[in-house]
């Protein structure tokens, strides 16, 4: 593995999730979120919009297009309780659903996206040659653990190892993606001691069903459904513990940040709060984000035990005062020995590829 992928340590609790059985429905009876003012376009809304948690602004008048995944995290929260529509009334705000980060990046580079949630392997391959996506990493959704894994069809396998010559589906440029390849270099293999398939979270239940693949590394809504039947092999929380940590990241294309900074510091404090509520009233955060997922919240609290949550001032400290680059500057070293990119870009690229104004004010404020 590359000498500059430093050893992060990471707390996340084991999760426990083999045994979610997922239902399509909120208990309590809530079985859709805040109607957002702006367009939607994928998962669950309805009702009306929820207070803005912060005083709201109605001088922001961006137009902006999200693009959002369906992750246990603060985004679900954001999106479900319409935060960003009740708190900047006047912006014109667009919700579309994606199933990879790599998709995300695509989006970015079509001008069909301004801002949007995608792994940090993703990230890196926007910012390294030959994409240069004009984009800038703006957050810090989570530090993944436990939550994105590597499950075996039942008697299978329970080492990697066991898994050489077998079929494994993972979707490319993923971090999960990312997680497959730093375990198979750990464990002495190379992506091609296994048959491994691209194949996008959604394509890879009907897959395992008919079993066309043996194990596959993904993260929720799929993992807990392949857990059922499954074993358990390996966790991003192993990986990043050898020293090649993932996160889910925001990032946003750089004219929009330019054009919209203060819509970046009302989005960035709304992400906070959405943290603030995971972590201080988890049943809370866990009904919003069960909506968005179409799962019950008993479900949802194990998937967030998958994962760790930083406020704007933990990131700010820990990420945002030059480390997120270094991250970056790492995944990219890693991804090179791999054959992901041909050649990694200069430090100073994935420095630049790191916004910081934005967390750092709602830090300090």
């Amino acid at each position: 593995m590359s000498t500059r992928i430093r050893r992060l340590s990471i707390a996340a609790t084991l999760a426990a999730s083999a045994a979610l059985v997922l239902s399509g429905c909120v208990e309590g009876g809530r079985t859709s979120g805040p109607s957002p003012a702006g367009q939607d376009e994928g998962g669950a809304t309805g009702g009306a919009t929820s207070a803005c948690p912060v005083e709201v602004d109605e001088d922001i008048d961006s137009t902006v297009r999200i693009a959002f995944q369906p992750i246990p995290n603060g985004d679900l929260i954001v999106r479900d309780l319409g935060w960003l529509e009740a708190c900047m009334p006047n912006a014109d705000i667009t919700w579309s659903q994606f199933a990879s980060g790599g998709d995300v990046v695509q989006a970015f580079g079509s001008n069909s996206a301004d801002l949007g949630l995608m792994g940090s392997s993703p990230a890196t391959k926007a910012a390294s040659a030959p994409l240069n996506i004009d984009m800038k990493v703006i957050w810090i959704h989570d530090v993944i653990g436990d939550a994105e894994s590597l499950v075996a069809q039942k008697g299978t396998a329970t080492s990697l190892e066991e898994l050489s010559g077998k079929k494994i589906a993972v979707p490319y440029a993923s971090t999960a993606h990312y997680s497959l390849l730093a375990a198979l270099e750990r464990a002495g293999m190379s992506a091609g001691d296994v048959e491994m398939m691209n194949m996008s979270p959604d394509a890879m239940l009907a897959a395992w069903e008919r079993k066309e693949i043996d194990a596959a590394w993904v993260w929720a809504p799929t993992l807990p459904k392949l857990l059922e039947t499954g074993d358990l092999v390996l966790s991003a929380a192993q990986t990043a513990e050898d020293g090649a940590p993932t996160f889910d990241l925001a990032g946003a294309t750089t004219a929009f940040i330019a054009g919209n900074p203060e819509f970046m510091q009302m989005w960035t404090t709304l992400q906070s709060e959405a943290v603030t509520m995971i972590k201080d009233d988890p049943d809370t955060a866990a009904e919003s984000i069960a909506v968005q997922l179409g799962i019950t919240p008993d479900e949802v609290k194990p998937q967030l035990d998958g994962y760790v949550y930083l406020d704007a001032a933990e990131q700010a400290e820990q990420y945002f005062d030059g480390q997120l680059g270094e991250a970056l500057a790492s995944t990219a070293d890693f991804l090179v020995t791999q054959g992901e990119i041909d050649e990694a870009s200069d430090a100073q690229t994935y420095a630049d590829a790191v916004y910081s104004d934005a967390v750092k004010a709602v830090a300090g404020g």
